[in-house]
Parts: C-alpha cells; sequence; structure tokens
C-alpha cells in the first residue's frame, strides 16, 4: 500500500515537472518566433529598399573618379583626407572612402624624384654640357652650350679646339649676365668644370647642382638639345674648321629657338610664334639652315 502511494506521488511529481517544462520551452518557442517575424519584415523592408535602385552603393560621376585619379598623380603627397577636401572645396559631397578607392595607388613611397625636381625648379635652373664634333682634316672641335629650361631656350654657345676651366668660366659670364642669373646650375663632373669655374659660378651666387657619375639621364634637357643637334644638322654635313662650324650652328640656333616647334612647350618653338589665320593668305615656304629645314608662314598674295 505505501509502495503503491510513494508511486503515485512520484508520477504525478514527474507529471507536473514535465509541464513546467513544456510551458518553458513554449515560451521561448514563442520568442523566437517573435524575433524571427521581426527580423524577416526588417529583410523585407530593406530588399524592398534596395530594389527601387541600381544594387550597392550609388556610383559616382565619371568626371569625379577621373578628377581624383589626376588630384592623385599631380600631388603624389596627398592622401585620401586632403583630396577629400579639396573635392569639397570644389562642391563635390562623395564620401573620403570613396575617394580612397578611386585614387591611383603609389608603388613607391611619396618622395620627390629627379624629374620632379627639374620640374619644380625649371624658372631657376640652367644646365651646360659640351660636346664634340670632328672636322673634316679630323681635328676635334669643342662645343659648349648653356641651356635654360623653362622654355628650353638656348642662352650661349661657343666653340674651342683647346678648353680649359677659365674658357669654360668665361663662357658662363657672356651666358648669364648681372641681372639675369639663375639659382641652380646642372651640369655633369667632367674635369673640364675646374678650379676656375667653379669659383667663378659661386661668385655669381649660381649654385651648382651636380649629375652622379656617369648617369647623363639626369642632364635631360642638355642631352636632347645635343641629340637634336646632331640629328637636324651636324649629320648631315661635312665640317671643315672652326669657323665653318660656328657660322653652322648659328643657323641652325636660329631655327631652334625661333621656328621649330617643340612638343614639350605645346608645339611652339622657344621664342613663341604667333597663330596665323588663313585670312592672312597663301602658305609659303622659307628655307632654313641652308635648305635643311623650313619655316611656313602666311603672306598675301
Amino acid at each position: 500500500m505505501v509502495t503503491l502511494l510513494l508511486s503515485v506521488i512520484f508520477s504525478i511529481r514527474s507529471w507536473l515537472r514535465s509541464r513546467t517544462a513544456l510551458q518553458v520551452e513554449i515560451l521561448a518557442l514563442r520568442h523566437q518566433l517573435t524575433v524571427l517575424k521581426r527580423s524577416q519584415r526588417g529583410r523585407c523592408y530593406w530588399r524592398w529598399k534596395s530594389r527601387q535602385g541600381e544594387p550597392g552603393r550609388p556610383a559616382i560621376d565619371g568626371e569625379v573618379r577621373e578628377l581624383i585619379r589626376k588630384m592623385s598623380l599631380a600631388n603624389r603627397l596627398w592622401g585620401a583626407p586632403r583630396i577629400h577636401g579639396e573635392l569639397l572645396k570644389l562642391g563635390i559631397e562623395v564620401s573620403q572612402v570613396t575617394v580612397a578607392k578611386y585614387m591611383v595607388s603609389q608603388r613607391k613611397p611619396p618622395s620627390q624624384t629627379w624629374r620632379t625636381f627639374l620640374n619644380n625648379h625649371a624658372k631657376q635652373l640652367v644646365s651646360t654640357d659640351f660636346f664634340v664634333v670632328p672636322t673634316v682634316t679630323f681635328r676635334v672641335l669643342y662645343v659648349f652650350v648653356v641651356l635654360a629650361h623653362e622654355r628650353r631656350c638656348l642662352l650661349h654657345f661657343n666653340v674651342t679646339s683647346h678648353p680649359s676651366s677659365e674658357w669654360a668660366a668665361q663662357q658662363m659670364v657672356e651666358a648669364l649676365p648681372w641681372g639675369n642669373v639663375p639659382r641652380y646650375l646642372l651640369r655633369d663632373r667632367d674635369a673640364i668644370y675646374g678650379e676656375s669655374f667653379r669659383t667663378r659660378v659661386r661668385g655669381m651666387g649660381v649654385r651648382e647642382v651636380l649629375t652622379a657619375p656617369q648617369s647623363p639621364w639626369q642632364n635631360p634637357y642638355a642631352e636632347r638639345l645635343i641629340g637634336s643637334i646632331r640629328r637636324e644638322c651636324l649629320d648631315h654635313v661635312i665640317v671643315f674648321n672652326e669657323s665653318s662650324l660656328r657660322r653652322l650652328l648659328n643657323l641652325y640656333f636660329t631655327y631652334y629657338l625661333r621656328s621649330r616647334t617643340h612638343l614639350a612647350l605645346g608645339k611652339d618653338p622657344p621664342v613663341s610664334r604667333p597663330v596665323q589665320p588663313p585670312a592672312l593668305g597663301a602658305a609659303v615656304e622659307l628655307p632654313e639652315v641652308g635648305g635643311l629645314h623650313h619655316q611656313y608662314e602666311r603672306r598675301a598674295a
């Protein structure tokens, strides 16, 4: 009898415990269902919202993307915050993250290159160089040139068969009159530029910038000038002596400064030529450098 009573009691207790656990489980499931319905409504809303336009972040205008690329290329020291600030000043509303996305990545750390140095100081920089020209009698003549970087303007040249430091120093005095002295002089490490040359240049208030040994590419404007002289003039003539070379170079440099168009100057000579409209007349051909080159001008009939 006692055993039966205990069995009934444990059964009732077990049933009550199971029912309580069942109620707790039901409450938990109801809570989860409520959360699921709420989140599902949110997903549906945002799915509907995103389908109203193009998927993803709205694309920015192509001109703005191109402007960001140009800014990053032209200003290698600028990061996304700086470019973003400039865009805001231009009335362009984009996020800084978008600016960083369309910037041109820099492979090297931002530092001033040799080309950047030359460009930054073009108005204050001249370069010098020597080149040799053999004559028909197998003599070797030396040509010294002084070139201003700003408009590739030849300031001075001279010819000699016996170059020296004193002679080169005197050429600098003739090339750079007082009141028109640049800040920097770019040259190589040739032994011709001796103590007399360095003293004279220093006394003129000009700071010398030397290229690395055996690095003619570091003096590109003077090297390009010398290449043009050879290709466009000296490779097509025979030089007899010092006076004939000087006369020939005078003709070429007149053409070079006043007639020959330069890619780096926007197709304009160092001494700018005005544009002549068709109304001025027909185009006529004018020989230059003994007929090696020509200039074209409009003249009335």
